[in-house]
């Protein structure tokens, strides 16, 4: 949930853009969420998570608005499990590294949660995709 702070900023920020801001529009389109990394790793040993948000059709990801990932996994150990966009690689769109390590053998997962606010010229709208990286533990 976001503060009243957050709220007010998102806010001046869309009317500063000359945008309407809203909660609830589909905006799904106009972006993807991928991920890719290390499909198999052995216990004891270092692999990588890359999570990527690349906004398509004029749309971009707001600077002023909150940016989060929340990280989850089975069967591996990871080096962060949240991340905000100081944590991103720079460049024009967030793009998340994240070290893991194999704990277990077996189907393991990095699974993720990002929480973003996308915005065209006539709206900026929080957005929310869970997205998941397979791993085989061996």
């Amino acid at each position: 949930m976001m503060n009243a702070f957050a709220k007010r900023a998102v806010a001046a920020a869309c009317l500063w853009a000359g945008a309407v801001c809203a909660q609830e529009e589909d905006l799904s389109s106009l972006y993807d969420v991928s991920t890719t990394g290390t499909p198999r790793v052995k216990a004891g040993e270092k692999g990588k998570l890359v999570l990527a948000i690349q906004p398509k059709g004029g749309a971009h990801i707001s600077d002023e608005a909150p940016l989060k990932v929340e990280l989850a996994s089975t069967r591996l150990k990871l080096d962060k499990q949240k991340l905000s966009r100081p944590d991103a690689a720079p460049g024009p769109t967030p793009r998340f590294e994240v070290a893991f390590t194999g704990e277990a053998a077996g189907k393991g997962s990095v699974d993720a949660k990002v929480t973003f606010f996308l915005c065209t010229e006539k709206i900026c709208s929080k957005q929310q995709k869970s997205v998941s990286l397979p791993v085989d533990v061996l």
